[in-house]
């Protein structure tokens, strides 16, 4: 069983000589690679789960550098709760990804195939990791996974928005993170996680010098996208859609939080973090970015610079309440992981349905869509609902315990924040629904003849449907979820 991280972890990359040995001349094989991966690795992972209820915590080295300091890899319930949603939506994004890919008659197929499998490969690795030098490694592949797939296009906006991507996130891991790293070992002697935090209580004491380190941390792992570091995930948009739902959804920016959560809970400790100044300036950021960026969101007519801005602001909401550090919130916050996946999978998955059929890309031109392709417009409407919060969504769920942690701190603030962004992302949500089944179609700006050719492809429709259903089922169903959850705390 201690060896099953690492074998999930290799199976994608067992795929890609296959992928690219079908490459364009046998495409439904080359996709079947994938596919089949991809149901590996999640019945892999899913095996994982009797021995996590139990409260197992599996440990594995490969190999080590120094004392304090190895490659190994970890099971426990937050790891499992970031690697099992991050596996099942890969499948469904597969087959979203061969609806969009050959829809929109996008080149260099295999290789796009061939780096998602490399990204959810490293996913893998992050969640499993069981220190930070292991946690970095995976996190710094990443990165260099995700830029072909950002850069996929050819033309000089693709090389524009991937040369920022690369230089946001490789530029803060060098200058702040790996620092950060360095200081920490010099400081514990370990870099190993640990329930509580790992700096001995001469340590503790030095307040400026911690309070430091944890910012550095959190503007390292800039994947997180925490104001004014978040300017790599817009740019990031010239990407074809399903890379797009992979860094908002599924890998890069739940990557950016998981490790936030991981340092937060298992270096620093809630009871050292609670005493540090910088985590007030963190709260602070964390509040700045989830209002500013609601904003922003508002002034947006591209669809999915839309998405992009509300995906800024929803990140906020899992940091918001890991900074927080009360039962309550701590709860929300990575729960929030979960639900956020699925509800903004769907919204991109959306957004890509109706770029390929309808070759539309702004909220303005979505007049009428709905009667044209209903399961798309409907999926939308249905994860905006778990987005904003509304009652028996999964959005729900985690928002209601984020917005009790803000009575258990007492902070009215905070409470605030939370209450104005949700109308916020009523403002920008509801109108891309009211627009698309309650206004009437443009003719003028298409002629009957284009028009008539929209239909919904079914190797997309299909994936968006699933994941709005669950987006809702994770607001009747959240049990599971929210038991592995307080299992994270428990050791605290």
């Amino acid at each position: 069983m201690e060896y099953l991280p690492l074998i999930i972890i290799l199976t994608p990359l067992l795929a890609i000589p296959l992928i690219f040995y079908s490459g364009e001349r046998n495409r439904n094989l080359r996709e079947f690679w994938s596919i089949l991966a991809s149901v590996i690795m999640f019945l892999l992972v899913l095996s994982l789960l009797p021995s996590v209820l139990q409260g197992k915590d599996y440990h594995f080295t490969l190999f080590q550098l120094l004392p304090g300091i190895s490659f190994s890899f970890r099971v426990d319930a937050l790891g499992f709760l970031f690697a099992v949603g991050a596996s099942f939506l890969w499948i469904l994004t597969t087959f979203y990804s061969i609806g969009y890919m050959r829809g929109h008659k996008e080149l260099n197929q295999t290789r796009y195939f061939s780096f998602f499998a490399v990204a959810l490969s490293t996913t893998m690795g992050v969640a499993f990791s069981a220190n930070l030098f292991s946690m970095f490694l995976f996190y710094e592949a990443l990165t260099l996974a995700t830029y072909p797939l950002v850069g996929h296009g050819t033309d000089d906006e693709a090389k524009r928005g991937s040369r920022k991507y690369v230089i946001y996130l490789l530029g803060a891991a060098k200058l702040l993170l790996v620092a950060a790293i360095v200081i920490t070992y010099n400081l514990a002697g370990t870099l190993e996680f640990h329930y509580g935090g790992i700096f001995p209580q001469a340590v503790i004491t030095q307040k400026v010098l911690l309070s430091i380190l944890y910012l550095m941390f959190i503007y390292g792992f800039a994947k997180c996208a925490i104001m004014p570091l978040h300017g790599w995930l817009p740019a990031a948009m010239v990407a074809p859609t399903p890379v797009s739902a992979l860094l908002h959804a599924v890998a890069v920016v739940k990557t950016g939080v998981f490790t936030v959560l991981r340092v937060t809970l298992f270096i620093f400790g809630a009871q050292t973090l609670a005493s540090l100044w910088g985590r007030d300036v963190a709260i602070f950021m964390a509040a700045f970015t989830i209002t500013m960026a609601s904003i922003i969101a508002l002034t947006r007519d591209n669809l999915k610079a839309r998405l992009a801005y509300s995906t800024i602001s929803q990140l906020s909401y899992i940091l918001l309440g890991a900074f927080m550090l009360t039962p309550s919130a701590l709860i929300g916050s990575i729960f929030h992981i979960t639900t956020h996946a699925f509800a903004k999978i769907t919204l991109f998955f959306c957004a890509g349905s109706i770029i390929v059929c309808s070759h539309k890309t702004e909220v303005s031109q979505l007049s009428g869509l709905a009667k044209r392709m209903p399961i798309t417009m409907t999926a939308f409407f249905i994860a905006s609902l778990s987005m904003i919060g509304i009652p028996s969504s999964g959005g729900f769920i985690s928002k209601w315990f984020l917005l009790n942690g803000t009575m258990q701190m007492h902070s009215t603030i905070l409470l605030f924040v939370f209450l104005l962004s949700t109308v916020l992302n009523a403002g920008y949500f509801l109108p891309v629904a009211y627009k698309a089944f309650f206004e009437k179609e443009n003719v003028d700006e298409h002629s009957h003849h284009y028009t008539k050719k929209i239909i919904e492809n079914p190797f997309m429709a299909v994936p968006l449907a699933i994941t709005a259903v669950i987006s809702i089922l994770l607001g009747w169903f959240p049990e599971i979820f929210l038991h592995l959850a307080k299992m994270v705390l428990a050791g605290f």
